[in-house]
């Protein structure tokens, strides 16, 4: 690593030569395989940057130039050539994030790592320098062909093409993937682009057609030339992106400095808006990455460098592949169920089911918000929709649940994947908004499965309702054991039942924070406190049988792995106020605040969300109830 370790910051490469920089280019895809095998991360999409991302920083003045990264997942390059290179502690407590993060550089302008935003960043930020006066100062957007699949790239673009004098450099990272290989009309249109071989090449045949054939050739060559617009969009159609008023350079070799550097110093001169669009490789360089045609190892987590395979591996299922199963089974009995994905068909688990259903399985790009009216009219139509995805994900098409299927009265399931607390990836995917957001939907039903089998049984029942929208959703990582119920209170499953008339505590579980429900019942019987523990299974609505097995107990405890505010335990509050239940209730669940990446366990740990930390402030309510009751 002679070069790398010498980069401290962006100026640092104008000191070297070509063959410098392809040296370092490989010095940079090295360090990439070898650091990220260790810690996991995105890897395949920064493999495929590394030129252009060196390029970006030997023609623009970052941080005075605005380099932003949609998504923020392809710019680990970009933290090691602003001066971060240690990446022992990749997505750990401590350590750099996976995701550009204002608080480690002024190099990192935007935290964005939900997809398609980046445009619209620009878009305000090239405002804000006219208005500054700060006319030489060029905004620049990595975007890739898988994000401008998203309706707010296409917003965006509709106000950047109006504004012809602001200097705004779209760079269009095309390797034909998001997760997966990417769909659509707009990637069949840089499909066209990539395959054609362009309109400059065109005339530089007939100019060598003229040098041969003087007379003939320079009667064609003028008629071709007059027809050059018809003739450009025939050979070359980034028509499209023209018509809009965008200037559009290439395409061009991702991976070739010269062209990069030549390209992007033409656009930067251009002074508005234009397009460069470069074509790259996901897992370029990386042999496992390249032979792998799923996903190009777009994320991984701790493998064995040398062959890509995981370290360690698990025998136990996960919650995803718990979900696929079900779904291709729930397919084989049903005709009428389809599966819906945001370009995440293998994180979602919709894959076995597109393999096994091929025409009922539709990707609709990272278009959240179309997704779900697209699911309205398909239910309208008598179909059942499945769109599976990441919890996080789902806040960004709330309306159109609300107003497209809710209003309507639709029966359409939504699968909330990475559900709580997932971790490393930070504070824009932790999936702890959605119980919150959703309990306001009127007639949506909201379950959240504790194991595995509740998975598949609540699945099952989710997608039998056909006059409302209803919810599944699950933890990451791997399910735990079963939780079997001993008993059922209207649709609740008794966890663990007080000797009737003795219980203290009614600890209400949500989904899979089951396990540490009943280890703080067992934490408080030691202390000779009692608890019933029930799972109340679907969480909207509230169950009618809850407010009365609530006045049996002297203290309500819910726990849940989702927001506080506006919550299951909020909305349990106010069922029992309606039902004139007046107990202390105490809710615990993540505070409203943007968590740091890190591990789960250390997440739930640090916001006190683990069965020794409730079961004492459980144990000093019961305390308070007792000696106000004397």
């Amino acid at each position: 690593m002679a070069l790398l370790t010498r980069i401290r910051g962006p100026r640092d490469l104008d000191r070297l030569t070509p063959a410098q920089l392809a040296e370092l280019a490989e010095e940079i895809r090295t360090f990439l395989v070898e650091e990220v095998s260790k810690t996991g991360g995105h890897l395949g999409p920064n493999l495929g940057v590394v030129e252009l991302t060196i390029a970006l920083h030997r023609v623009f003045d970052s941080p005075r130039d605005r380099i932003l990264f949609d998504t923020g997942h392809q710019s680990y390059v970009h933290k090691l050539l602003t001066g971060r290179q240690d990446f022992s502690r990749l997505r750990m407590k401590g350590g750099l994030s996976g995701y550009p993060s204002r608080a480690e550089s002024e190099h990192d302008v935007i935290e964005n790592s939900h997809a398609s935003t980046v445009l619209g960043y620009a878009d305000g930020l090239a405002k804000a320098n006219q208005l500054q006066g700060h006319h030489d100062r060029p905004v620049v957007a990595v975007i890739g062909d898988g994000a401008l699949t998203g309706g707010m790239a296409w917003e965006a673009l509709n106000n950047i093409a109006d504004a012809k004098d602001r200097p705004l450099v779209i760079v269009v990272n095309d390797n034909e993937r998001s997760y997966s290989p990417t769909i659509g009309g707009l990637a069949n249109h840089l499909a066209t682009l990539r395959t054609t071989q362009g309109y400059e090449r065109f005339l530089s045949w007939g100019k060598e057609a003229l040098q041969r054939t003087p007379v003939v050739g320079q009667q064609l060559f003028e008629t071709l030339h007059g027809a050059k617009k018809g003739l450009k969009d025939f050979i070359a159609p980034q028509g499209m992106f023209e018509d809009l008023g965008l200037k559009y350079i290439g395409p061009i070799d991702g991976h070739d400095l010269t062209a990069l550097e030549s390209a992007l110093t033409k656009a930067r001169g251009f002074g508005g808006p234009v397009i460069v669009h470069c074509l790259t490789e996901k897992g370029r360089g990386y042999h496992a990455a390249e032979n792998n045609d799923e996903d190009r190892f777009h994320a991984v987590g701790v493998i064995h460098p040398e062959t890509g395979l995981p370290i360690k591996t698990s025998s136990s299922k996960d919650w995803t592949s718990v979900f696929a199963e079900e779904m291709v089974a729930l397919g084989r009995e049903r005709k009428d169920i389809v599966g819906i994905t945001a370009a995440m068909l293998h994180p979602v688990g919709l894959a076995p089911f597109a393999k096994a259903f091929p025409e009922r399985t539709f990707d609709v790009g990272i278009a959240e918000q179309h997704a779900v009216t697209s699911a309205a009219g398909l239910a309208t139509n008598g179909l059942h929709p499945v769109f599976a995805v990441y919890a996080t994900f789902l806040n960004r098409a709330f309306d159109q649940v609300l107003m497209d299927v809710a209003l309507h009265r639709l029966g359409v399931t939504f699968v909330l994947d990475r559900a709580g607390v997932t971790g490393t990836d930070g504070a824009s995917h932790n999936g702890m908004w959605d119980m919150s957001i959703l309990q306001v939907v009127p007639g949506l039903r909201l379950a959240a499965p504790r194991d595995a089998d509740q998975l598949r049984a609540q699945l099952r029942e989710a997608v039998e309702v056909d006059d409302a929208p209803t919810v599944v959703r699950y933890s990451k990582g791997t399910v735990g054991p079963a939780v079997p119920a001993v008993g059922r209170i209207g649709g609740m499953d008794v966890l663990r039942a007080a000797p009737e008339g003795e219980g203290e505590v009614l600890i209400v579980s949500v989904g899979a924070m089951a396990p540490m429900c009943l280890e703080v019942a067992d934490l408080l019987a030691a202390q000779g406190i009692t608890s019933t523990v029930v799972d109340p299974r679907w969480v909207k609505p509230v169950d009618p049988a809850l407010p009365g097995l609530a006045a049996e107990h002297r203290v309500v405890v819910t726990v849940e792995d989702n927001g506080r505010a506006g919550g299951v335990g909020s909305t349990i509050a106010q069922a029992l106020r309606d039902a004139g239940v007046d107990l202390p209730l105490r809710d615990f669940g993540i505070p409203q605040e943007f968590l740091d990446h890190a591990t789960r366990e250390q997440i739930l740990n640090e916001i006190g969300l683990t069965a020794p930390a409730i079961a004492e402030k459980v144990a000093k309510l019961v305390a308070r109830t007792a000696a106000a009751r004397v």
